[in-house]
């Protein structure tokens, strides 16, 4: 029995990365020889085990035949008589099929410490095709290593092509295009992922909502980029800066989506487009099954980031309407984060990456203003209950007039 440490690992380490985590291969055993030593199966099909003391996975070489579409339609043959080289041979790019044997020497049977070093993701072999999961894969890889300067190789990027047009990426169930996306979002370029879809036709099929956002116009003062599938690009990376957060992420990501439908006959205006953002964004959320907290911050960011920009243009009893809607007195962490969000569209644009957000910094100012008035006075003063609300609204609005007034 071998064992050897392989893929992310090796690789991420090669990179001078950091380790995330290690996954071994076990050459040369049976599962009852693991099991003899201790080890965990995980799962009933599928010969993966945890070892009893570290809980790293190692995994039995093994070889996959493709056996229906999709990507669950697969046949997997684990035996002792499998190689290192067979198990690699199964894997996605050329830069994953690393390993290293006990002593630390290093096996690259296909080229992959080539590829690191001209910074090229590559497919192992034609088996890419087979699995559609790939192809979100290797846009992901994409976006963690965009400081790098990989590139797709040419070879690799027509093959996505060909299975998009063969209908592969349709078998995707939302489940797995939504994990793939989370884990997009916490890269440190996501808009690498998004835009090798783009390349290789998958963003029309799995997010047609941002695919078409590409080529429409958005008036030069505002935006000096012009199209919004750019700035939503820009947008979606300045978030990464800003926040760690995959729902600030994905907030920034699906701002503008009511853009891509407004009426030709109005363009480069988009009036209008935030209640068409907000159908749409339910829609994709409904679709890819998002969890609810995605949603929630994404739609208030949608609905209200114009006025968040236009803020010295409100009235304050606008203002508390904003601040109202946003749930931001019940669910101040999540308003928070819409402001930064905001800010997040205010500076991805050309030649404001490195501007202030005001708007941010005195909306928060103004909210905690408000939010610490002592309300028992305008309850008290109310003559009936029914009074209760407009009082209650009136001493907000005294708050946010005094908070004003204080800025000013």
């Amino acid at each position: 029995m071998k064992v050897y440490l392989v893929g992310g690992a090796v690789r991420d380490r090669l990179l001078g990365r950091p380790v995330r985590e290690r996954d071994y291969v076990v050459v040369g055993a049976t599962p009852a020889d693991l099991l003899a030593q201790g080890y965990v199966q995980v799962g009933k099909d599928f010969p993966v085990f945890l070892h009893p003391g570290t809980k790293a996975e190692y995994a039995l070489a093994r070889t996959e035949r493709k056996t229906a579409p999709g990507y669950r339609g697969f046949e997997v043959h684990a035996d002792p008589a499998v190689t290192l080289d067979e198990d690699l041979f199964r894997r996605d790019l050329t830069v994953n099929a690393l390993a290293e044997d006990e002593e630390g020497v290093l096996i690259d049977p296909y080229g992959g410490l080539a590829d690191l070093e001209a910074r090229v993701l590559r497919h192992i072999s034609p088996a890419f095709a087979e699995d559609p999961v790939r192809i979100l894969r290797l846009a992901r890889f994409a976006a963690r290593y965009a400081d790098l300067g990989f590139t797709v190789a040419p070879e690799t990027l027509d093959l996505m092509k060909a299975m998009v047009k063969a209908g592969e990426v349709d078998a995707l169930v939302p489940e797995r295009v939504w994990a793939e996306l989370a884990k997009a979002l916490g890269e440190a370029t996501p808009s690498r992922f998004f835009e090798t879809l783009r390349a290789c036709g998958a963003l029309a099929r799995l997010f047609p909502e941002v695919e078409c956002l590409w080529g429409i116009p958005q008036p030069a003062n505002w935006h000096p980029e012009i199209d919004t599938g750019v700035h939503t690009m820009m947008v979606l990376d300045m978030a990464a800066r800003l926040s760690p957060a995959p729902e600030v992420r994905f907030a920034a990501l699906t701002h503008d989506l009511g853009k891509g439908t407004t009426p030709a006959d109005i363009l480069p205006s988009h009036r209008g487009h935030e209640g068409r953002s907000v159908a749409l964004l339910n829609a994709l959320c409904e679709r890819l099954r998002a969890p609810r907290r995605f949603l929630d911050l994404a739609r208030i960011v949608a609905r209200y980031h114009g006025q968040v920009h236009k803020l010295d243009e409100l009235r304050p009893g606008t203002i508390l309407d904003l601040l109202e809607g946003s749930d931001a007195f019940r669910r101040p962490e999540r308003f928070d984060q819409m402001l930064t969000t905001c800010e997040a569209d205010f500076r991805g644009r050309g030649g404001y990456q490195d501007r202030t957000y005001p708007q941010g910094e005195r909306l928060r100012h103004i909210f905690a203003a408000v939010a610490g008035v002592d309300l028992k006075p305008a309850v008290a003063a109310a003559a009936q209950p029914s009074q209760v609300p407009l009082r209650i609204r009136e001493a907000r609005i005294a708050a946010i007039r005094a908070a004003l007034g204080a800025d000013a």
